[in-house]
């Protein structure tokens, strides 16, 4: 099974959110949104493929969660690599590549039935969603049949919440919709489906008191720490983290926008207990993905 590879003493972290952004085949987005994307984040534009991915993590001696999101309902366009390509790819990386299906929430049974077909030809690891990117809101029962799959596979499901850097400073925000991340949302899911692990993935600005609530609320639901510097993380989610959800917060980046060494750099200087640190880095990750 991918992800099987995974020597957890010879790796000192597990970033949970990486970024597939081009196939191996030289397929790729078109470059200008990316541009713009990037600019927002002050990044470098890089677009990097499964195997670009396992080379940079594994020189860190780090494992990484990888994936694409499937807005193709949303936008009329592919993504720019396939579940397929990322699943068997990670199979030739599995000492550091973890890998996540992302599944076009609009398909209905059809993406039930795709969740089903990855994981048993693959061993996908778990899935994501970006609601904003494909316009839907978590808790609409259209997409259920899709979670009942999930569900039934035990793997965590990660969901974006708050703020996004898609379609940031462009003409009407390039067509993205902010209310579709609310994570409150994603709390009715986690009633409707209390076996199905979750995580909220960022800081949830402008709905961080929400995300916490939500965490603290419900047993298998965590937070994702990706998409922020540390230095930017709110208080409130620094107190949790160190305290009542410090079994429940885990260390991402969202490479290539943000380096895992950046991230890592900055979060050496918040004021987090030195028992908790090792447990968001890698811990809390290891547990949670079925490799401790």
């Amino acid at each position: 099974m991918t992800g099987a590879g995974i020597d957890l003493d010879a790796i000192v972290a597990i970033d949970v959110h990486t970024h597939v952004q081009s196939s191996v085949e030289g397929t790729a987005p078109d470059s200008q949104p990316n541009e713009a994307f990037y600019e927002y984040f002050g990044a470098d534009v890089v677009q990097p493929t499964v195997p670009d991915l396992a080379a940079y993590y594994r020189e860190r001696q780090m494992a990484c969660v990888v994936f694409m999101v499937d807005a193709t309902s949303a936008t009329g366009e592919p993504p720019p690599v396939s579940n397929d390509e990322i699943g068997r790819l990670a199979n030739d990386h599995r000492d550091v590549v973890i890998p996540f299906a992302s599944i076009d929430p609009h398909t209905g049974e059809a993406g039930a039935a795709e969740v089903r077909r990855l994981v048993d030809e693959y061993g996908f690891r778990g899935f994501k969603f970006h609601p904003n990117m494909q316009a839907f809101f978590p808790n609409d029962p259209a997409v259920y049949p899709i979670y009942e799959a999930m569900a039934e596979t035990g793997l965590p499901v990660v969901f974006h919440t708050g703020h996004t850097g898609v379609g940031a400073g462009q003409p009407a925000g390039g067509g993205i919709r902010l209310k579709f991340s609310n994570p409150m949302f994603v709390d009715d899911v986690a009633v409707d489906f209390p076996d199905m692990p979750i995580v909220l993935a960022h800081p949830s600005f402008p709905w961080q008191d929400e995300a916490i609530s939500v965490a603290l609320h419900k047993p298998q639901v965590h937070i994702d720490l990706s998409g922020w510097s540390p230095k930017y993380f709110p208080p409130n989610l620094i107190q949790y983290a160190n305290t009542l959800l410090r079994t429940k917060v885990l260390f991402g980046s969202d490479y290539p926008v943000i380096t895992p060494d950046r991230w890592l750099a900055d979060f050496a200087k918040l004021d987090i207990k030195e028992e908790v640190r090792p447990l968001i880095v890698k811990e809390n990750a290891a547990r949670l993905l079925g490799l401790a």
